[in-house]
């Protein structure tokens, strides 16, 4: 009896599943368990249950065991139903590596899947419409990467095809690709390969002597631990020795129109002339552009974008000073722009001649509401009794992002949702702080990610209003290489020389 209801517990739990999964998690169930369940089942399926019926079937889960759909839930994002099986997320993640019955190489299309939108389907189909039926229309990428596998080609030993489809949408993937390649499970497959291929091309007589080759012959397979090949991903530094370092571009927005008219920010000019002294030092060309609106900003980062100067520019250096709310910053005209959107006209797609090179982006704004100040320190925000209602109101909310590719990082001055302080008569902490550190740390040939680590220690030991006021930067970013700026020939001449 206590069995049955074991028995009947489980499958309520699986029914309680079933009737919170939509189609597109069904269909993600479907990919990911294509290495688990035959294709021609799979095609069948209509629900949720119908995959767990024969998962069930195949004794792969059972009233005693569910750690398969809860490793599935896991990896279509679904942790909010992990709780359904008496699981949490950090449960899931702790178990996967003995547990886990997913492949990384499955796993690593359906990562890629979830990055391709349907304009990157569409432009996949078009490239490979001599590998495809002329018949089919794909909808999705889970479908494109599906019939691929099933003309064989796409598979674990052989990823040239998904190769050629993410060198011509994006370099991130494409390094997805990389990765899964340098990793041992990958390397795994070839060896299998090599192996196989070697024994099925020799005489049967020869067997024994096949095998003692490849036993001898097995750790040249993996390349050694010194060798400089695989040690130069670690080591590798951008190209920071052109004939032009790069540019510098500086919105510094002051006076404001409208609800932030009263809120003009006194002391950005001494952020703005501290940026253009430290980035020319440092070999850029900097220009900046006060008080712009939104419209004026992005009309002049659609110019910077189409211009032919990227070509032989090592680098680009973007630094935003402006009111703020969370993920965004203020134009004078109390209009909002995106950080994401600002950092995207430069992505490889708009801006080829900025691909693989390093684009570096720092936002001098608030990203919080506005408590209580003492005197001579001002938010970097909004008035909260004037807009911070109708930023609530709006149900706005968004975390650090920044483009899904490589070579990018993003400094912000504050965490999400959290203020940031700017004296008015000495400057911002952050951008004097990070100014402060590139002068003292760049002669020393310290790379960009070790300055700002410097740079938030700097910051986090300031303190406002008797020390119950703090700040803290957060970094973010995709850079697959060590950044170093060359030190300058001449050293920095500060405001006092």
């Amino acid at each position: 009896m206590e069995e049955e209801e074991e028995s009947l517990k489980f499958r309520q739990q699986l029914l309680i599943l079933d009737a919170n999964l939509g189609k597109d998690d069904v269909n993600a169930l479907k990919f990911l368990c294509s290495d688990l369940i035959a294709l021609k089942k799979l095609e069948a399926v209509g629900a949720a249950h119908d995959i767990f019926e024969l998962l069930i079937n195949k004794d792969d889960i059972n009233k005693d065991d569910v750690f398969l759909v809860a490793e599935l839930l896991y990896r279509i994002k679904c942790n909010s139903l992990l709780h359904v099986l008496g699981f949490t997320k950090e449960e899931v993640q702790g178990q996967l590596p003995q547990r886990g019955r997913v492949s990384e190489y499955r796993q690593l299309l359906y990562d890629i899947s979830e990055e391709l939108t349907e304009e990157d389907v569409r432009a996949a189909m078009f490239l490979l419409r001599d590998c495809l039926p002329k018949k089919q229309y794909t909808a999705s990428a889970l479908e494109l990467l599906t019939s691929l596998e099933k003309k064989g080609l796409l598979e674990k030993t052989n990823l040239d095809v998904l190769e050629r489809i993410c060198g011509k949408i994006s370099p991130e993937l494409l390094r997805k690709v990389d990765r899964y390649k340098e990793g041992s499970s990958y390397n795994e497959f070839q060896s299998l390969t090599v192996r196989e291929h070697i024994m099925h091309s020799l005489p049967a007589n020869q067997d024994v002597k096949a095998r003692n080759m490849l036993r001898t012959s097995e750790p040249s397979l993996q390349p050694p631990a010194g060798n400089d090949e695989c040690n130069t991903e670690k080591t590798a530094l951008y190209k920071m020795d052109g004939p032009h370092r790069g540019c510098c571009l500086i919105f510094n927005n002051i006076n404001f129109e409208g609800t932030l008219r009263e809120k003009t920010r006194n002391g950005s000019e001494i952020d703005a002339r501290e940026l253009e002294r430290v980035f020319t030092w440092l070999g850029l060309e900097v220009t900046t552009y006060k008080d712009q609106t939104v419209e004026g900003m992005k009309e002049y980062l659609t110019q910077w974008q189409s211009a032919d100067c990227w070509k032989d520019r090592d680098c680009l250096v973007c630094c935003v000073l402006s009111h703020g709310e969370s993920g965004q910053v203020f134009g004078t005209d109390v209009e909002k722009i995106t950080i994401r959107s600002i950092m995207s006209y430069f992505t490889a797609n708009h801006c080829p001649l900025l691909a693989k090179k390093p684009k570096l982006f720092f936002i001098q704004a608030c990203q919080g509401e506005n408590p209580q100040l003492p005197v001579f320190l001002e938010p970097d925000a909004n008035n909260s009794a004037v807009l911070g209602e109708d930023a609530k109101a709006s149900g706005f909310v968004t975390s650090l992002s920044i483009p899904a590719e490589a070579d990018f990082l993003l400094g912000m001055a504050t965490v999400d949702g959290y203020l940031s302080f700017r004296h008015i008569h000495e400057g911002s902490w952050y951008i004097q702080a990070l100014c402060k550190k590139l002068r003292e740390l760049v002669p020393r040939g310290e790379d960009i990610l070790s300055i700002l680590t410097a740079v938030n220690a700097d910051v986090s030991q300031r303190a406002a209003a008797q020390g119950q006021r703090k700040q803290m930067p957060q970094p973010a970013y995709t850079l697959r290489k060590k950044l170093i700026f060359p030190v300058p020939d001449r050293p920095f001449l500060s405001s006092t020389n």
